[in-house]
């Protein structure tokens, strides 16, 4: 049987400062699992064309960030140990979009968005209080939160140009991953959040999208 470890309150803090710092300003080398767009040859884009893809890659890299923020303070504040590993889990699979995601942007010729501390300073405060109100409600904001995460990306590989096949490749394997989670938190006896908790997720989720587009 594994032993379970226990952290201290400071080695708690000392692993969340680290997490964050990785997660903003790290530039990650390698990932859990291959680059969905290594076999892909790029298009001969134009510059108006390369600069929209690097937009919305952009965007996608900051929900990321946001996404590794959420689970960060989630998995800190739960109280199952189950619901802990599910977080942590689920964190592993978005460090990978992150990566994949500012991959994407370095071959593009592009930059990650300046605010990424402000998206994960935020995003942390809310799974830090989703976390302390109680799992399953903790649960119910994951699932919601990718709920608009699958319906987000499915717009965005719609608005991606047509030739930009590495770009679709990372956004299709990331929204199969996203719906796994929520279907996962579901599962775990996530609660249905009321509809005023689901408008306001919208309106912020809002704010990041159109700010990191360009900035």
């Amino acid at each position: 049987m594994s032993e379970q470890r226990h952290y201290s309150l400071l080695d708690q803090i000392c692993l969340g400062v680290d997490q964050a710092v990785r997660t903003v300003f790290a530039n990650p080398k390698t990932t859990e699992r291959p680059y969905p767009a290594k076999d892909l040859l790029d298009a001969d884009f134009s510059l108006e064309t390369r600069k929209q893809a690097a937009a919305l890659m952009r965007v996608n890299h900051a929900g990321e960030v946001c996404a590794q923020a959420l689970y960060h303070g989630q998995a800190l504040t739960s109280k199952r140990q189950d619901v802990k590993e599910k977080m942590q889990q689920a964190a592993i699979e978005e460090g990978d979009h992150l990566a994949w995601c500012q991959q994407r942007l370095l071959e593009l010729g592009s930059h990650t968005s300046y605010l990424n501390p402000v998206w994960y300073a935020g995003s942390f405060a809310m799974g830090l209080t989703a976390g302390l109100i109680g799992d399953k409600w903790s649960l119910g904001f994951l699932a919601e939160t990718e709920t608009q995460v699958v319906k987000h990306l499915e717009e965005h590989l719609e608005l991606l140009p047509a030739e930009d096949h590495k770009s679709f490749n990372i956004l299709a394997e990331m929204r199969k991953d996203e719906a796994e989670h929520r279907d996962h938190a579901l599962q775990a006896g996530a609660a249905i959040l009321p509809d005023w908790i689901k408008k306001i997720m919208r309106r912020v989720s809002k704010v990041m999208v159109k700010t990191a587009y360009w900035i």
